[in-house]
């Protein structure tokens, strides 16, 4: 009832249709929306999400979703997945069947160079893309209520769960579903943060506290 309470305030607000609510029941807190339009729409929230955040963080959560929806993020995902997936495609087919116009083969080297290299930079990019649209979704959540504070006081109770609880081994559900999450509690650090679906929580604050115009 809760959410439902919200999501309806919002939805109103926001001129959206209502959209289907989903209760997913598990203690890793988070919350995700889907859908390709605001027609068809879905938001789910956790067990763990509704145990340790307030009413005000998690309306800033699940307004940080609907702007997943209003912007059409699910639709621009897809898109982002079907050209790095076309492009690894390309490369691989580039690879086993390439030659020059001699019917000489091509350099081996490159070719090899291109197969490795083109599949890598598609998924760089895709999750580029990824993260570029979590931090329109945090603004979304910042420009409706007013000021990213609950939203930041969310994303750090988050974190602090995800530092404390013991480490998180991700399936190839957990894998596959992680962007869509409003968290990704199996991001990593360092280059490999270059294929994270989401910003860390640090820029995600950081950016917080700049629209807000709050010291950083």
């Amino acid at each position: 009832p809760e959410v439902e309470r919200i999501i309806t305030d919002l939805a109103q607000r926001e001129n959206m249709p209502m959209p289907k609510l989903y209760y997913v029941d598990t203690l890793v807190p988070n919350a995700f929306a889907t859908g390709r339009s605001p027609a068809n729409a879905v938001v789910a929230v956790t067990t763990g999400i509704m145990e340790i955040l307030t009413e005000s963080e998690l309306r800033a959560v699940l307004a940080h979703e609907l702007g997943h929806v209003k912007n059409y993020d699910m639709l621009v995902s897809t898109i982002a997945a079907c050209i790095a997936g076309t492009i690894s495609y390309i490369a691989q087919f580039a690879f086993m069947f390439g030659g020059n116009r001699d019917g000489e083969g091509g350099n081996p080297i490159a070719a090899i160079a291109a197969a490795i290299l083109a599949p890598i930079a598609a998924m760089v990019i895709q999750m580029a893309i990824s993260r570029s649209r979590e931090f329109l979704a945090d603004e979304h959540s910042a420009q409706t209520l007013g000021s990213g504070k609950e939203l930041e006081s969310a994303l750090l109770k988050l974190e602090s769960w995800k530092q404390s609880a013991p480490p998180l081994q991700p399936s190839p559900t957990d894998e596959v579903t992680a962007s869509l999450m409003f968290a990704n509690m199996f991001s990593m650090q360092g280059l490999a943060s270059l294929f994270s679906t989401h910003p860390s929580t640090a820029d995600r604050v950081k950016r917080l506290r700049g629209l807000d115009g709050r010291p950083e």
